[in-house]
């Protein structure tokens, strides 16, 4: 089958590589003000708690950690194990790297971001996976609602490092 002069169709779509996104345009596409810009503080606190679900308070928060994350762990992981796999583990790499700077800045041991994150991870994907929207809600009961999220998630973490007794 011809498509146009001088190309044909094969029946196989070729795989194009994702265009690369500077760290300048993905702050602006998730925080609507360019890096540095005033006023983007709020934004992001805005557009984070005001997120019509839990994936997309994260999608919001910090766009520049996010953006090394979705980059250098999330992107790589993703091409090797499904989404939500690659997801929830991000969102523990993320929880490693706060509880390796924790435990450099205090000098011991702590396990305490790693399960709070893999928790925060679970959650995105099962509210994800459900479908979970809440952009009928007003502002500050999806405000709210993400804080909830935020919460319960390190309540679960609180009570198992009580029962498991870690550091």
């Amino acid at each position: 089958m011809q498509l146009h002069k001088g190309t044909h169709y094969s029946g196989r779509r070729k795989q194009r590589r994702p265009r690369q996104i500077t760290l300048a345009q993905f702050v602006l596409y998730r925080n609507g003000l360019p890096l540095g810009a005033r006023g983007s503080l709020q934004n992001m606190l805005r557009r984070s708690f005001g997120a019509s679900s839990f994936a997309g308070f994260w999608q919001h928060w910090n766009p520049i950690f996010g953006y090394g994350l979705a980059r250098y762990v999330y992107a790589p992981l993703r091409r090797r194990i499904p989404a939500s796999l690659a997801l929830i583990m991000t969102f523990i790499a993320c929880g490693a790297l706060h509880d390796a700077v924790t435990m450099a800045v205090r000098g011991a041991a702590a396990f305490f971001f790693t399960p709070w994150f893999f928790f925060m991870g679970l959650a995105v994907a099962l509210g994800t996976g459900f479908g979970l929207n809440f952009a009928q809600r007003s502002w500050a009961v999806r405000g709210a609602i993400n804080t909830t999220f935020i919460g319960l998630c390190l309540l679960l973490t609180l009570l198992l490092r009580r029962w498991f007794a870690w550091p």
